[in-house]
């Protein structure tokens, strides 16, 4: 079989241009064999080969020159089905990054842009006949690509005459067209055609092509014509809903939202023209039974999902009468306004053990639990024997588990093959996780069907209780942890707990540890949430002896030396600057009638009107285990936030790895130690503060990033949404639009610099808008909680005269949205809470019961659900019809 090959491909001096591919004539995929092309004119370059293979044969074009491969193609390998009788030639193009990426990604192959595909066998075309293939991702699904020219057989340039191409993969259409049909030369274009308004969408944005009845027969029986369909300004948008899945409720559901639930909230997405439905991580966080592990973000796993996420109603019991009593109970906690997470992760542990005794021997044997076992075996193994251990010990610290306090792998086979009890418990891990993984990813074929996806979230951090933690400690600093700075949300940062993570050791493996959680991701999700994007630029880092998170500073960062310190015109004094500055004067204002008591018990003074903190409470930790048994009263609380207020009193923080070097303390302008300084101290401490957080680090920065994201970015074909709320470096939105991320905007929390709300039609297209997060009241709470503000964005964004009204009626929200709705934002995905301000029969009653989290409160209990069934929703047909009107006027469906 002999084929010609020919590209256009500007290169500079020294240059050359190659092709790799499956067939040994190719190099097998081995550069250092590849077929090197000649250049027969400016930008043309061209090679011709005998295949000795018939069948499939996949190649690319890199270029090279004497030393490295300077550039490669974009995407999948160019694909052909040829046979051995036939010669051909193709005319190629080289595949280069498309400006529209996400075009690429799952939820519009599978779900948004689905259809059948067909295969054009080239080996049955006529010689001399031409096949013409086309890359257009941008066809919706009741579109259909056309051709059209000046040729009688391509309809005179009458698109009603116009030939079709048919789909033959996602992005590629094709045609033949033979030679008896070819009787001139002609000129054509391609177009996208509406099939419901019977007209064309859209015509490629190129000049007019042009075939020669030169080109046709010779010595090739068919030649191969690759195109590129050019649209510059695709605008496809999309809306969606967000809630957890723990929100949900449904009449089947046992007491919190479940997995099966999923497809009713699908179709109800559907009915409304809703596109994405959003939800909050689901794998596993069971350390203590109670209602701390309602805190999604903590998880124990990165891999295992919640067990209390398990639709139960799809797995009866056989023993009717014990079906029924869990379901009476199951009924009283599904009546409940929130989630009582002890008694429902107790119960469903409960009727899970009574399942699998039923049912678990017969499902582990059946092929599907062996296929999806030996696909998960590497962190099921693990998950397992720590879900083991951890009820063994009544513990998730792994380090208090004695001999198993590592993970060693032959030390625990032998263990479960010890005690048929022990074995018992693993095999009910596995058959949980089976059923988990089944039922959700259900839902995610499901949601395909019905033209929706599913949005996942991939929290920042990992419990240091957790799996990955205890088998892979390599990767973890586990003598750190992880926050987030202050703000309008928490004034005194955020402490997760997570540790940080050894970068350097996971760049050793190529991220291979992202890479594997990614995927595992992509066998539920088309897209998903990085949880605080910027943890991937640098990670707000906080010594394990502070309890808030002011004390922290970013790392990796670029900290000072005391030279520069120096320099600054604030003269460096290490104890004054880095030790925490206590003085008479302020005392009264923090401890009001306790600073006698609080001075004789917990201070001794260091002379000038100064005090430093004794040392059985010198720092946060300490003063935290110091009131742990004390009852919580007015005097108690003040005393224990005074003491925190006083170790945050330092200017500096010194670097952990570089103990001379320091870091600006965060915010420390509100700090009496920086009231306590000159004015031109002050001034000058400013400047040095300023150059630190918005300047110093901008490359550094970037480099980071851009040595972590790409490689996770193309380890899946999810699309990527980044949370980029809060201190954002500059360099962060040129990383995100370089990979093709889309950023979140909260019209609240605005991005541009001097505004108090986001200008909503200003949105750049790769965003995600939404009214309210998660970790911020929705838009009536946030109203009423509010009101000075509520007023100013009344007056300022509403345009609206008078007084504010107390509660955000429904017109105002419904204009709200509108306003999300119409930005030019990708994506608008909102709260259902918001989706339900908008009906006075639907909202519910009492705007605060519907905050999900409180960032400020590290103890928050988790337990939101929707007040409504999701049946109740799929009937509201006046309300439906409503939604379904705002995502059509708004050109979101």
């Amino acid at each position: 079989m002999k084929i010609k090959f020919f590209i256009n491909y500007n290169t500079s001096w020294g240059q050359t241009v190659c092709l790799v591919g499956s067939t040994p004539e190719l190099g097998g995929w081995n550069k250092r064999e590849a077929l090197p092309l000649v250049c027969t004119s400016p930008s043309q370059w061209c090679a011709e080969v005998e295949i000795c293979d018939t069948g499939h044969i996949e190649y690319q074009y890199f270029v090279k020159d004497d030393f490295r491969i300077t550039s490669e193609e974009w995407g999948k390998p160019h694909s052909l089905l040829l046979d051995a009788d036939k010669a051909f030639a193709i005319n190629d193009i080289w595949q280069v990054q498309p400006k529209d990426t996400f075009l690429y990604t799952s939820g519009f192959s599978n779900s948004f842009f689905r259809r059948d595909y067909q295969n054009i066998d080239c080996n049955k075309t006529l010689s001399g006949s031409i096949f013409l293939k086309v890359q257009c991702p941008y066809v919706k699904n009741e579109q259909r690509l056309i051709i059209c020219g000046s040729s009688t057989l391509l309809g005179e340039w009458n698109t009603q005459k116009a030939l079709p191409l048919i789909p033959l993969e996602f992005g590629w259409w094709g045609i033949t067209l033979e030679k008896e049909q070819i009787a001139e030369s002609f000129q054509y274009k391609f177009a996208i055609f509406d099939n419901l308004k019977n007209e064309v969408a859209h015509w490629e944005e190129s000049d007019n092509h042009t075939f020669s009845v030169n080109d046709i027969g010779g010595e090739y029986d068919t030649r191969i014509i690759y195109h590129n369909y050019n649209y510059n300004s695709f605008g496809w948008k999309a809306a969606g809903i967000s809630i957890p899945v723990f929100s949900l409720r449904t009449e089947s559901s046992f007491g919190v939202g479940e997995f099966s639930d999923l497809n009713k909230l699908i179709d109800w997405a559907a009915a409304t023209q809703l596109k994405i439905v959003q939800i909050l991580p689901v794998n596993d966080t069971t350390q203590t039974g109670t209602q701390a592990d309602s805190y999604p973000y903590n998880a124990v796993s990165v891999y295992a999902l919640h067990p209390i996420y398990l639709g139960l109603a799809k797995y009866p019991l056989a023993d009717i009468d014990k079906f029924y009593k869990y379901k009476k109970q199951f009924e009283a906690l599904n009546a409940l306004p929130t989630v009582d997470y002890e008694q429902v992760i107790t119960l469903k542990s409960a009727y899970i053990s009574d399942l699998f005794a039923e049912q678990g021997q017969n499902i582990l044997e059946e092929k599907g639990f062996k296929d999806f076992y030996a696909e998960n075996e590497e962190w099921l193994f693990p998950y397992a024997c720590f879900s083991y251990l951890r009820d063994c010990f009544r513990t998730a610290n792994y380090k208090e588990w004695g001999d198993f306090g590592s993970f060693n792998f032959e030390k625990l086979n032998s263990l479960i093959e010890s005690d048929k009890n022990i074995r018992h418990s693993i095999n009910k891990t596995f058959f949980t996780q089976y059923l988990l993984h089944k039922q959700l990813r259900g839902a995610k074929e499901y949601a395909h069907q019905k033209g929706v996806i599913l949005k996942g979230d991939i929290p920042i951090g990992v419990s240091r209780n957790s799996v990955e933690a205890w088998v892979e400690p390599r990767y973890f600093n586990l003598d750190s942890q992880t926050g987030a700075p202050p703000d309008d949300f928490a004034v005194m940062g955020q402490n997760w707990g997570f540790p940080t993570y050894n970068w350097n050791e996971m760049k050793e493996d190529g991220y291979s540890w992202w890479k594997k959680r990614f995927r595992k991701m992509a066998d539920y999700f088309d897209a998903y949430r990085i949880d605080h994007i910027l943890g991937f630029f640098r990670i707000w880092e906080i010594p394990t002896t502070a309890v808030q998170g002011l004390l922290g500073y970013f790392s990796p960062a670029l900290p000072f030396t005391a030279g520069e310190i120096g320099n600054s015109g604030v003269p460096f004094d290490q104890e004054r600057l880095t030790q925490p500055y206590i003085h008479s004067d302020y005392l009264p204002e923090v401890f009001g009638n306790y600073t006698s008591e609080v001075i004789a018990e917990f201070l001794h003074p260091i002379g000038n009107g100064q005090f430093a903190l004794n040392d059985f409470c010198d720092n946060q930790l300490k003063i935290k285990t110091l009131f742990s048994d004390s009852l919580s009263d007015e005097k108690q609380d003040c005393i224990r936030e005074g003491l925190y207020l006083l170790c945050t009193e330092v200017l500096y923080i010194p670097d952990k790895q570089q103990p001379e070097k320091y870091h600006p303390r965060i915010a420390a302008q509100k700090t009496y130690s920086f009231k306590a300084l000159t004015e031109y101290e002050q001034e000058s401490y400013n400047q040095l503060y300023n150059y630190f957080f918005y300047q110093r680090h901008s490359s550094f920065w970037q480099e980071e990033a851009m040595r972590k994201l790409p490689e996770l970015v193309a380890a899946t074909q999810m699309l990527v949404c980044g949370e980029d709320l809060g201190m954002i470096p500059n360099c962060v939105p040129a990383v995100m639009e370089k990979l093709q991320i889309l950023r979140l905007d909260v019209e609240r929390m605005p991005k541009t610099p001097y505004r108090e709300f986001e200008d909503l039609t200003s949105l750049p297209y790769l965003s995600v808008c939404t009214t309210s997060t998660h970790d911020m009241p929705p838009i009536r709470a946030w109203w009423t909680q509010d009101k000075a503000r509520a007023q100013r964005y009344y007056k300022e964004v509403l345009r609206k005269e008078g007084n504010a009204p107390l509660e955000c009626t429904v017109d105002l929200c419904w204009q709200i949205i509108m306003n999300h709705l119409n930005s030019p934002a990708m994506l608008a995905i909102l709260p259902l809470q918001d989706w339900l301000a908008i009906d006075d029969r639907l909202k519910r009653p009492d705007a605060e019961e519907e905050i999900i989290n409180n960032p400020a409160n590290p103890n928050h209990y988790w337990q939101y659900r929707m007040h409504l069934n999701i049946e109740d929703l799929l009937k509201a047909s006046e309300f439906n019809s409503r939604i379904s009107f705002m995502t059509g006027i708004s050109g979101r469906r």
